[in-house]
Protein backbone atom coordinates (compact mmCIF):
# COMPACT_ATOMS: atom_id res chain seq x y z
CA UNK A 1 0.00 0.00 0.00
CA UNK A 2 1.46 3.71 -0.66
CA UNK A 3 0.08 6.90 -1.10
CA UNK A 4 -0.41 8.51 -4.50
CA UNK A 5 -0.24 12.12 -6.07
CA UNK A 6 -2.76 12.67 -8.94
CA UNK A 7 -2.35 15.21 -11.74
CA UNK A 8 -5.83 15.95 -12.97
CA UNK A 9 -4.61 17.42 -16.07
CA UNK A 10 -6.79 18.85 -19.01
CA UNK A 11 -6.15 17.22 -21.47
CA UNK A 12 -3.22 15.10 -20.00
CA UNK A 13 -2.81 13.54 -17.05
CA UNK A 14 -0.86 11.28 -14.71
CA UNK A 15 -0.19 9.19 -10.85
CA UNK A 16 2.94 9.02 -8.67
CA UNK A 17 3.84 7.67 -5.70
CA UNK A 18 6.43 7.88 -3.75
CA UNK A 19 8.57 4.77 -3.88
CA UNK A 20 10.82 2.42 -1.31
CA UNK A 21 13.56 4.53 -0.99
CA UNK A 22 11.28 8.36 -1.04
CA UNK A 23 12.09 8.87 -4.54
CA UNK A 24 8.76 9.95 -6.13
CA UNK A 25 8.03 7.48 -9.20
CA UNK A 26 5.41 8.07 -12.07
CA UNK A 27 3.39 5.05 -12.64
CA UNK A 28 2.82 3.93 -16.84
CA UNK A 29 -0.62 3.38 -17.47
CA UNK A 30 -1.16 0.13 -19.12
CA UNK A 31 -0.71 1.57 -22.82
CA UNK A 32 3.19 1.68 -21.06
CA UNK A 33 3.11 5.83 -21.36
CA UNK A 34 4.10 8.08 -17.91
CA UNK A 35 0.77 10.08 -19.07
CA UNK A 36 -2.82 9.44 -19.89
CA UNK A 37 -5.13 11.43 -22.47
CA UNK A 38 -8.30 13.06 -20.14
CA UNK A 39 -10.38 11.80 -22.37
CA UNK A 40 -13.38 9.56 -21.68
CA UNK A 41 -15.59 7.91 -24.55
CA UNK A 42 -19.11 7.12 -23.47
CA UNK A 43 -19.11 3.88 -25.61
CA UNK A 44 -22.23 2.21 -23.95
CA UNK A 45 -24.51 2.57 -20.94
CA UNK A 46 -22.49 0.33 -18.72
CA UNK A 47 -18.83 0.73 -20.35
CA UNK A 48 -16.95 3.47 -20.66
CA UNK A 49 -13.24 4.07 -22.74
CA UNK A 50 -10.62 6.43 -21.25
CA UNK A 51 -7.26 7.46 -22.64
CA UNK A 52 -5.71 6.94 -26.06
CA UNK A 53 -8.66 4.60 -27.20
CA UNK A 54 -11.26 7.22 -26.12
CA UNK A 55 -9.13 9.77 -28.22
CA UNK A 56 -8.69 8.04 -31.13
CA UNK A 57 -13.02 7.15 -30.87
CA UNK A 58 -13.37 10.60 -30.90
CA UNK A 59 -12.66 10.67 -34.64
CA UNK A 60 -15.27 8.28 -35.04
CA UNK A 61 -17.63 8.92 -32.92
CA UNK A 62 -17.08 12.63 -31.44
CA UNK A 63 -20.37 12.86 -29.74
CA UNK A 64 -19.91 10.14 -27.62
CA UNK A 65 -16.10 11.47 -26.68
CA UNK A 66 -15.57 14.41 -23.96
CA UNK A 67 -12.61 16.17 -23.77
CA UNK A 68 -10.81 19.57 -22.42
CA UNK A 69 -13.85 18.47 -18.85
CA UNK A 70 -11.67 20.29 -16.66
CA UNK A 71 -12.44 23.44 -17.88
CA UNK A 72 -16.16 22.65 -16.94
CA UNK A 73 -14.91 21.71 -12.99
CA UNK A 74 -17.23 23.71 -10.85
CA UNK A 75 -19.79 24.33 -13.25
CA UNK A 76 -23.33 23.25 -12.82
CA UNK A 77 -23.45 21.63 -16.32
CA UNK A 78 -24.46 17.91 -17.65
CA UNK A 79 -23.90 16.57 -20.74
CA UNK A 80 -26.30 13.60 -21.81
CA UNK A 81 -24.97 10.18 -23.05
CA UNK A 82 -27.32 6.90 -23.32
CA UNK A 83 -30.17 8.25 -21.95
CA UNK A 84 -28.62 10.04 -18.45
CA UNK A 85 -26.72 12.90 -17.36
CA UNK A 86 -23.37 13.45 -16.47
CA UNK A 87 -21.39 16.12 -14.52
CA UNK A 88 -17.98 17.32 -14.79
CA UNK A 89 -16.98 15.74 -11.42
CA UNK A 90 -18.36 12.24 -12.78
CA UNK A 91 -16.57 12.84 -15.88
CA UNK A 92 -13.15 13.00 -14.10
CA UNK A 93 -13.72 10.75 -11.84
CA UNK A 94 -13.97 8.33 -15.10
CA UNK A 95 -10.03 9.62 -15.66
CA UNK A 96 -9.18 9.42 -12.04
CA UNK A 97 -10.53 5.68 -12.21
CA UNK A 98 -8.65 4.63 -14.98
CA UNK A 99 -5.29 6.23 -13.38
CA UNK A 100 -6.20 4.24 -9.90
CA UNK A 101 -6.85 0.95 -11.73
CA UNK A 102 -3.94 1.24 -14.14
CA UNK A 103 -1.70 2.15 -10.98
CA UNK A 104 -2.83 -0.97 -9.12
CA UNK A 105 -1.79 -3.41 -12.04
CA UNK A 106 1.47 -1.65 -12.38
CA UNK A 107 2.65 -1.03 -8.67
CA UNK A 108 0.98 -4.16 -7.32
CA UNK A 109 -0.58 -2.22 -4.45
CA UNK A 110 -4.54 -0.61 -4.23
CA UNK A 111 -4.88 2.70 -5.01
CA UNK A 112 -6.83 4.56 -2.04
CA UNK A 113 -4.83 7.86 -0.59
CA UNK A 114 -4.47 10.47 -2.71
CA UNK A 115 -3.72 13.72 -3.47
CA UNK A 116 -5.49 15.48 -6.23
CA UNK A 117 -3.75 18.67 -7.90
CA UNK A 118 -5.32 21.83 -9.42
CA UNK A 119 -4.33 25.30 -10.78
CA UNK A 120 -3.34 27.65 -8.36
CA UNK A 121 -6.11 30.25 -9.68
CA UNK A 122 -8.78 28.07 -8.86
CA UNK A 123 -11.92 29.06 -6.43
CA UNK A 124 -13.66 27.02 -3.91
CA UNK A 125 -16.25 25.62 -6.45
CA UNK A 126 -13.50 24.24 -8.54
CA UNK A 127 -11.91 22.50 -5.58
CA UNK A 128 -14.76 20.93 -4.25
CA UNK A 129 -15.58 19.72 -7.71
CA UNK A 130 -12.50 18.12 -7.98
CA UNK A 131 -12.56 16.52 -4.63
CA UNK A 132 -15.94 15.73 -5.19
CA UNK A 133 -14.74 13.46 -8.29
CA UNK A 134 -12.01 11.39 -6.58
CA UNK A 135 -14.57 10.61 -3.99
CA UNK A 136 -16.89 9.68 -6.96
CA UNK A 137 -13.55 7.48 -8.09
CA UNK A 138 -13.66 5.68 -5.28
CA UNK A 139 -10.58 7.42 -3.56
CA UNK A 140 -9.54 9.01 -0.29
CA UNK A 141 -8.69 12.69 -0.63
CA UNK A 142 -6.84 13.89 1.56
CA UNK A 143 -5.92 17.24 0.44
CA UNK A 144 -6.62 19.03 -2.65
CA UNK A 145 -2.98 21.29 -4.02
CA UNK A 146 -1.88 23.79 -6.19
CA UNK A 147 -0.12 22.63 -9.26
CA UNK A 148 2.77 25.04 -9.01
CA UNK A 149 3.20 24.22 -5.27
CA UNK A 150 3.55 20.63 -6.35
CA UNK A 151 6.18 21.27 -8.90
CA UNK A 152 7.95 23.32 -6.40
CA UNK A 153 8.25 20.22 -3.98
CA UNK A 154 9.21 18.08 -6.60
CA UNK A 155 12.09 20.31 -7.72
CA UNK A 156 12.86 20.89 -3.84
CA UNK A 157 13.28 17.15 -3.52
CA UNK A 158 16.14 17.09 -6.29
CA UNK A 159 17.68 19.07 -3.71
CA UNK A 160 16.67 23.45 -4.36
CA UNK A 161 16.66 24.96 -1.03
CA UNK A 162 18.96 22.15 1.10
CA UNK A 163 20.98 24.70 1.50
CA UNK A 164 19.45 26.49 4.09
CA UNK A 165 19.11 29.28 1.85
CA UNK A 166 15.87 30.96 0.42
CA UNK A 167 15.41 30.95 -3.14
CA UNK A 168 12.44 33.10 -5.09
CA UNK A 169 11.50 30.68 -7.88
CA UNK A 170 9.00 31.79 -10.41
CA UNK A 171 6.53 28.65 -12.14
CA UNK A 172 5.26 29.46 -15.53
CA UNK A 173 2.84 26.67 -16.12
CA UNK A 174 1.39 26.41 -19.22
CA UNK A 175 -0.52 22.96 -19.52
CA UNK A 176 -2.93 21.63 -22.24
CA UNK A 177 -6.04 23.88 -21.19
CA UNK A 178 -4.59 26.08 -18.21
CA UNK A 179 -2.08 28.51 -17.65
CA UNK A 180 -0.73 29.83 -14.24
CA UNK A 181 2.05 31.57 -13.23
CA UNK A 182 2.96 31.51 -9.55
CA UNK A 183 5.95 33.29 -7.35
CA UNK A 184 7.06 30.96 -4.22
CA UNK A 185 9.84 30.96 -2.13
CA UNK A 186 11.75 27.47 -0.95
CA UNK A 187 14.43 26.71 1.91
CA UNK A 188 14.59 23.01 2.80
CA UNK A 189 10.86 21.89 3.12
CA UNK A 190 9.61 25.21 3.77
CA UNK A 191 7.68 26.89 1.08
CA UNK A 192 5.96 30.14 0.60
CA UNK A 193 3.90 31.42 -2.11
CA UNK A 194 4.13 34.85 -2.33
CA UNK A 195 1.38 35.20 -5.67
CA UNK A 196 -0.02 33.79 -8.04
CA UNK A 197 -2.42 34.65 -11.25
CA UNK A 198 -3.74 32.85 -14.00
CA UNK A 199 -6.64 31.80 -16.64
CA UNK A 200 -8.67 29.30 -16.72
CA UNK A 201 -9.02 28.48 -20.45
CA UNK A 202 -5.85 29.71 -21.73
CA UNK A 203 -3.54 26.50 -22.30
CA UNK A 204 -2.12 24.02 -25.48
CA UNK A 205 -5.47 23.22 -26.59
CA UNK A 206 -6.29 26.73 -27.92
CA UNK A 207 -2.84 26.62 -29.97
CA UNK A 208 -4.62 23.52 -31.35
CA UNK A 209 -8.01 25.58 -32.20
CA UNK A 210 -5.70 28.17 -34.10
CA UNK A 211 -3.76 25.66 -36.48
CA UNK A 212 -7.71 24.45 -37.15
CA UNK A 213 -8.49 27.34 -38.41
CA UNK A 214 -5.21 27.77 -40.82
CA UNK A 215 -5.52 24.02 -41.69
CA UNK A 216 -9.45 24.95 -42.73
CA UNK A 217 -8.65 28.18 -44.37
CA UNK A 218 -5.95 26.68 -46.59
CA UNK A 219 -8.21 23.58 -47.60
CA UNK A 220 -11.14 26.19 -48.56
CA UNK A 221 -8.63 28.39 -50.02
CA UNK A 222 -8.01 25.10 -52.37
CA UNK A 223 -11.34 23.25 -52.70
CA UNK A 224 -13.50 26.88 -52.04
CA UNK A 225 -17.01 24.49 -53.06
CA UNK A 226 -15.95 22.03 -50.95
CA UNK A 227 -18.13 22.96 -47.87
CA UNK A 228 -16.38 23.69 -44.46
CA UNK A 229 -14.85 20.89 -42.61
CA UNK A 230 -15.63 21.75 -39.25
CA UNK A 231 -19.36 21.52 -40.47
CA UNK A 232 -18.36 17.79 -40.25
CA UNK A 233 -17.84 16.54 -36.58
CA UNK A 234 -15.26 13.82 -37.32
CA UNK A 235 -13.49 15.94 -39.88
CA UNK A 236 -12.92 18.51 -37.09
CA UNK A 237 -12.24 15.75 -34.83
CA UNK A 238 -9.17 14.91 -36.90
CA UNK A 239 -8.32 17.86 -37.60
CA UNK A 240 -7.95 18.87 -33.95
CA UNK A 241 -5.93 15.45 -33.36
CA UNK A 242 -3.76 16.37 -36.16
CA UNK A 243 -3.18 20.09 -34.87
CA UNK A 244 -1.96 18.46 -31.65
CA UNK A 245 0.66 16.03 -33.59
CA UNK A 246 1.62 18.99 -35.64
CA UNK A 247 2.13 20.95 -32.54
CA UNK A 248 4.03 18.45 -30.54
CA UNK A 249 6.62 17.91 -33.71
CA UNK A 250 7.39 21.57 -34.44
CA UNK A 251 8.64 21.88 -31.13
CA UNK A 252 11.53 20.05 -31.84
CA UNK A 253 10.99 20.73 -36.19
CA UNK A 254 11.21 22.82 -38.44
CA UNK A 255 8.55 22.01 -40.55
CA UNK A 256 5.82 19.19 -40.46
CA UNK A 257 2.80 18.96 -43.09
CA UNK A 258 -0.52 17.89 -42.33
CA UNK A 259 -3.26 16.09 -44.92
CA UNK A 260 -6.28 17.97 -45.06
CA UNK A 261 -8.80 15.09 -45.50
CA UNK A 262 -12.79 16.48 -46.22
CA UNK A 263 -15.68 15.15 -48.82
CA UNK A 264 -13.21 13.00 -51.02
CA UNK A 265 -10.20 15.86 -51.46
CA UNK A 266 -6.72 16.21 -50.06
CA UNK A 267 -4.65 19.55 -49.39
CA UNK A 268 -1.20 18.78 -48.21
CA UNK A 269 -0.49 21.69 -45.83
CA UNK A 270 2.98 23.04 -44.66
CA UNK A 271 3.54 24.38 -41.10
CA UNK A 272 6.17 25.63 -39.39
CA UNK A 273 7.37 27.00 -36.20
CA UNK A 274 7.65 30.31 -37.55
CA UNK A 275 3.78 30.06 -38.81
CA UNK A 276 2.65 28.29 -35.68
CA UNK A 277 4.34 31.71 -33.57
CA UNK A 278 2.63 33.51 -35.62
CA UNK A 279 -1.03 32.03 -35.30
CA UNK A 280 -0.70 32.04 -31.90
CA UNK A 281 1.45 35.46 -30.95
CA UNK A 282 -1.30 37.07 -28.85
CA UNK A 283 -1.86 33.65 -27.29
CA UNK A 284 1.58 33.38 -25.37
CA UNK A 285 1.39 37.54 -25.26
CA UNK A 286 -1.27 37.11 -22.69
CA UNK A 287 0.94 34.07 -20.68
CA UNK A 288 3.54 37.09 -20.83
CA UNK A 289 0.75 39.59 -19.42
CA UNK A 290 0.07 37.53 -16.10
CA UNK A 291 3.84 37.21 -16.01
CA UNK A 292 4.35 40.54 -15.49
CA UNK A 293 1.68 41.25 -13.25
CA UNK A 294 2.61 38.67 -11.24
CA UNK A 295 6.47 39.23 -11.28
CA UNK A 296 5.48 43.23 -10.54
CA UNK A 297 3.30 42.02 -7.28
CA UNK A 298 5.74 40.02 -6.22
CA UNK A 299 8.53 42.82 -6.41
CA UNK A 300 5.93 45.05 -4.39
CA UNK A 301 6.52 41.86 -1.84
CA UNK A 302 10.12 42.29 -1.82
CA UNK A 303 11.07 39.71 -3.99
CA UNK A 304 13.30 41.09 -6.14
CA UNK A 305 15.34 38.37 -8.46
CA UNK A 306 14.58 34.75 -9.16
CA UNK A 307 16.86 32.32 -8.49
CA UNK A 308 15.36 29.89 -10.85
CA UNK A 309 12.01 29.81 -13.45
CA UNK A 310 10.35 26.72 -13.79
CA UNK A 311 8.71 25.96 -17.10
CA UNK A 312 5.73 23.11 -16.10
CA UNK A 313 2.60 21.54 -17.97
CA UNK A 314 3.44 20.04 -21.97
CA UNK A 315 2.97 23.37 -23.95
CA UNK A 316 6.29 24.86 -22.80
CA UNK A 317 8.10 23.07 -24.56
CA UNK A 318 7.16 25.12 -27.58
CA UNK A 319 10.56 27.03 -28.63
CA UNK A 320 8.98 30.33 -28.61
CA UNK A 321 8.14 30.12 -24.86
CA UNK A 322 11.67 30.23 -23.43
CA UNK A 323 12.78 32.12 -26.27
CA UNK A 324 10.27 34.99 -25.45
CA UNK A 325 10.50 34.86 -21.24
CA UNK A 326 14.31 35.31 -21.84
CA UNK A 327 13.67 38.29 -24.49
CA UNK A 328 10.85 40.06 -22.37
CA UNK A 329 12.32 39.12 -18.79
CA UNK A 330 16.00 38.31 -18.95
CA UNK A 331 15.35 35.16 -17.43
CA UNK A 332 17.09 31.86 -18.26
CA UNK A 333 14.03 29.44 -17.92
CA UNK A 334 14.66 25.36 -16.78
CA UNK A 335 12.31 22.80 -18.39
CA UNK A 336 11.83 21.04 -15.37
CA UNK A 337 9.98 17.37 -15.93
CA UNK A 338 7.10 19.54 -17.57
CA UNK A 339 4.74 16.96 -18.37
CA UNK A 340 5.80 15.01 -14.93
CA UNK A 341 6.47 17.58 -12.37
CA UNK A 342 3.37 18.15 -11.23
CA UNK A 343 2.22 14.50 -10.44
CA UNK A 344 5.49 13.88 -8.74
CA UNK A 345 5.24 16.53 -6.23
CA UNK A 346 1.91 15.62 -5.71
CA UNK A 347 3.19 12.04 -4.42
CA UNK A 348 5.59 13.60 -2.03
CA UNK A 349 2.53 16.17 -0.57
CA UNK A 350 0.74 13.20 -0.18
CA UNK A 351 3.40 11.13 1.92
CA UNK A 352 3.71 14.36 4.04
CA UNK A 353 -0.23 14.41 4.13
CA UNK A 354 -0.68 10.97 5.29
CA UNK A 355 2.34 11.34 8.01
CA UNK A 356 0.56 13.82 9.55
CA UNK A 357 -3.07 12.07 9.56
CA UNK A 358 -0.82 9.14 11.01
CA UNK A 359 0.63 10.73 13.72
CA UNK A 360 -2.56 13.23 14.57
CA UNK A 361 -4.47 10.23 15.54
CA UNK A 362 -7.07 11.36 13.96
CA UNK A 363 -8.09 7.77 12.30
CA UNK A 364 -7.68 4.14 13.43
CA UNK A 365 -5.07 2.00 12.51
CA UNK A 366 -6.91 0.10 10.32
CA UNK A 367 -8.17 3.32 8.31
CA UNK A 368 -4.81 5.61 8.68
CA UNK A 369 -3.24 5.55 5.33
CA UNK A 370 -0.13 3.08 4.20
CA UNK A 371 3.26 4.32 3.98
CA UNK A 372 6.76 2.90 3.38
CA UNK A 373 8.44 2.38 6.51
CA UNK A 374 11.37 4.38 4.52
CA UNK A 375 8.86 7.43 4.15
CA UNK A 376 8.21 7.29 8.26
CA UNK A 377 12.06 7.51 9.05
CA UNK A 378 13.01 9.95 6.01
CA UNK A 379 10.32 12.56 4.88
CA UNK A 380 10.78 15.70 6.53
CA UNK A 381 7.31 17.77 6.93
CA UNK A 382 6.38 20.52 4.66
CA UNK A 383 5.67 23.74 6.16
CA UNK A 384 3.73 25.19 3.16
CA UNK A 385 2.13 28.99 3.22
CA UNK A 386 -0.13 29.95 0.59
CA UNK A 387 -2.20 32.70 -0.85
CA UNK A 388 -6.01 33.13 -1.61
CA UNK A 389 -6.96 32.46 -5.12
CA UNK A 390 -9.60 35.40 -5.35
CA UNK A 391 -10.87 37.77 -3.59
CA UNK A 392 -14.10 37.27 -1.48
CA UNK A 393 -16.88 39.66 -0.78
CA UNK A 394 -20.46 41.46 0.14
CA UNK A 395 -22.84 42.72 -2.33
CA UNK A 396 -23.96 46.22 -0.48
CA UNK A 397 -26.45 49.08 -1.89
CA UNK A 398 -25.32 52.65 -2.00
CA UNK A 399 -28.42 54.78 -1.71
CA UNK A 400 -26.74 58.24 -2.36
CA UNK A 401 -25.47 56.65 -5.38
CA UNK A 402 -27.97 54.46 -6.01
CA UNK A 403 -25.66 51.44 -7.10
CA UNK A 404 -25.07 48.14 -6.27
CA UNK A 405 -21.89 46.76 -5.70
CA UNK A 406 -19.17 44.30 -4.18
CA UNK A 407 -17.07 45.12 -1.15
CA UNK A 408 -14.41 43.08 -1.04
CA UNK A 409 -12.74 41.92 2.49
CA UNK A 410 -10.52 39.34 0.93
CA UNK A 411 -8.23 40.28 -1.84
CA UNK A 412 -6.64 37.96 -4.55
CA UNK A 413 -3.15 36.79 -3.10
CA UNK A 414 -3.53 37.75 0.91
CA UNK A 415 -1.86 35.22 2.59
CA UNK A 416 -3.77 32.48 4.43
CA UNK A 417 -4.77 31.98 6.76
CA UNK A 418 -6.67 35.61 6.70
CA UNK A 419 -9.56 36.79 8.93
CA UNK A 420 -11.19 39.97 8.19
CA UNK A 421 -14.15 41.35 10.05
CA UNK A 422 -15.77 44.47 8.67
CA UNK A 423 -19.46 46.81 9.87
CA UNK A 424 -22.11 47.03 6.57
CA UNK A 425 -25.01 49.14 7.36
CA UNK A 426 -28.85 48.94 7.31
CA UNK A 427 -30.29 51.17 4.66
CA UNK A 428 -33.50 52.45 6.15
CA UNK A 429 -34.90 52.41 9.44
CA UNK A 430 -37.31 50.04 10.73
CA UNK A 431 -35.58 47.42 8.33
CA UNK A 432 -36.13 43.78 9.62
CA UNK A 433 -33.82 41.86 7.52
CA UNK A 434 -30.59 42.15 5.84
CA UNK A 435 -30.19 40.08 2.55
CA UNK A 436 -26.39 39.36 3.17
CA UNK A 437 -24.78 37.57 -0.39
CA UNK A 438 -21.15 36.42 -0.39
CA UNK A 439 -19.45 37.15 -4.00
CA UNK A 440 -16.23 35.44 -5.41
CA UNK A 441 -14.42 37.04 -7.95
CA UNK A 442 -14.59 35.85 -11.54
CA UNK A 443 -12.44 37.30 -13.38
CA UNK A 444 -8.49 38.08 -13.35
CA UNK A 445 -8.54 41.08 -11.94
CA UNK A 446 -10.88 42.40 -8.74
CA UNK A 447 -13.70 44.63 -9.99
CA UNK A 448 -16.31 46.04 -7.30
CA UNK A 449 -18.93 45.41 -10.45
CA UNK A 450 -21.52 42.57 -9.78
CA UNK A 451 -20.87 40.98 -13.07
CA UNK A 452 -17.72 40.09 -12.66
CA UNK A 453 -18.28 38.26 -9.58
CA UNK A 454 -20.21 35.29 -8.67
CA UNK A 455 -22.82 34.25 -5.75
CA UNK A 456 -20.90 31.49 -3.55
CA UNK A 457 -23.50 31.91 -0.46
CA UNK A 458 -26.11 34.12 0.79
CA UNK A 459 -28.64 34.13 3.75
CA UNK A 460 -30.84 36.42 5.90
CA UNK A 461 -30.31 37.76 9.32
CA UNK A 462 -33.16 38.83 11.75
CA UNK A 463 -33.16 42.90 12.58
CA UNK A 464 -34.63 43.74 15.85
CA UNK A 465 -38.28 46.11 14.97
CA UNK A 466 -37.00 49.84 15.41
CA UNK A 467 -34.19 50.18 14.57
CA UNK A 468 -33.00 53.23 13.14
CA UNK A 469 -31.53 53.52 9.69
CA UNK A 470 -27.62 52.79 9.11
CA UNK A 471 -27.70 50.05 12.18
CA UNK A 472 -24.73 47.97 12.21
CA UNK A 473 -24.46 44.43 10.84
CA UNK A 474 -20.94 42.92 11.46
CA UNK A 475 -19.54 40.46 9.10
CA UNK A 476 -16.14 38.43 9.52
CA UNK A 477 -14.71 36.93 6.64
CA UNK A 478 -12.51 33.72 7.66
CA UNK A 479 -10.29 31.78 4.79
CA UNK A 480 -8.36 29.15 5.66
CA UNK A 481 -5.27 27.47 4.03
CA UNK A 482 -7.43 24.74 2.16
CA UNK A 483 -9.34 27.61 0.97
CA UNK A 484 -12.56 27.10 3.33
CA UNK A 485 -14.16 29.99 3.14
CA UNK A 486 -16.65 31.33 6.62
CA UNK A 487 -18.76 34.23 6.92
CA UNK A 488 -20.42 35.14 9.99
CA UNK A 489 -22.39 37.81 10.12
CA UNK A 490 -23.68 39.42 13.51
CA UNK A 491 -26.40 41.44 14.82
CA UNK A 492 -25.03 42.84 18.05
CA UNK A 493 -27.71 43.81 20.31
CA UNK A 494 -29.34 40.54 20.14
CA UNK A 495 -26.23 38.59 19.45
CA UNK A 496 -28.11 36.16 16.63
CA UNK A 497 -25.19 34.98 13.82
CA UNK A 498 -26.03 33.97 10.76
CA UNK A 499 -23.05 31.36 9.72
CA UNK A 500 -23.12 31.41 5.76
CA UNK A 501 -21.80 27.97 4.12
CA UNK A 502 -20.44 28.52 0.74
CA UNK A 503 -22.99 27.55 -1.82
CA UNK A 504 -21.03 24.94 -3.95
CA UNK A 505 -22.38 24.77 -7.57
CA UNK A 506 -22.12 20.93 -8.10
CA UNK A 507 -23.18 17.55 -6.53
CA UNK A 508 -24.95 17.13 -2.71
CA UNK A 509 -22.63 14.89 -0.86
CA UNK A 510 -25.60 12.27 -1.24
CA UNK A 511 -25.77 12.64 -5.32
CA UNK A 512 -21.91 11.85 -4.74
CA UNK A 513 -22.33 8.77 -3.00
CA UNK A 514 -24.94 7.79 -5.98
CA UNK A 515 -22.23 8.26 -8.48
CA UNK A 516 -19.79 6.42 -6.57
CA UNK A 517 -22.02 3.32 -6.40
CA UNK A 518 -23.28 3.69 -10.10
CA UNK A 519 -19.51 3.96 -10.71
CA UNK A 520 -18.31 0.19 -9.46
CA UNK A 521 -20.83 -1.08 -12.04
CA UNK A 522 -19.48 0.33 -14.74
CA UNK A 523 -16.85 -1.33 -16.77
CA UNK A 524 -13.79 1.41 -17.33
CA UNK A 525 -11.05 0.31 -20.17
Amino acid sequence: MAVYGIDLGTTYSCIACVDDVGRPTVLRNLEGSDTTPSVVYFESADGTVVGQSAKDAAVVDPDAVVQLIKRDMGEAVTREFHGRSFTPEEISARVLRKLADDARISGGHEVRDVVITVPAYFGIAERDATRKAGEIAGLRVLDVVAEPIAAALDYGALGAGADGADRAILVYDLGGGTFDTTVLTLRGTELKVVCTDGAKELGGADWDDRLVLHLVDAFRTRFPDAGDPLADPQTETQLRKDAEEAKKALSFRGSYTVRVMHQGLVEPVELTQELIEELTRDLLDRTLDLTRRTVELAQERGVERFDDVLLVGGATKMPAVARRLREEFGFDPKLHNPDLAVARGASLYALDRALYVINSGEVSAEEAPQVPDTGRITHQPYTISTVASRGYGIQVWDPDLEREYVTHLVHANDTLPVAVVQDFYTVRAGQRKVHIKVMEQAGAVESDELGHNTVVADGELDIPPGKPDRWPIQCEFTLDTSGLLTVVATERETGERLTLTVRIGGMTEEAVEEARISLTKERIA
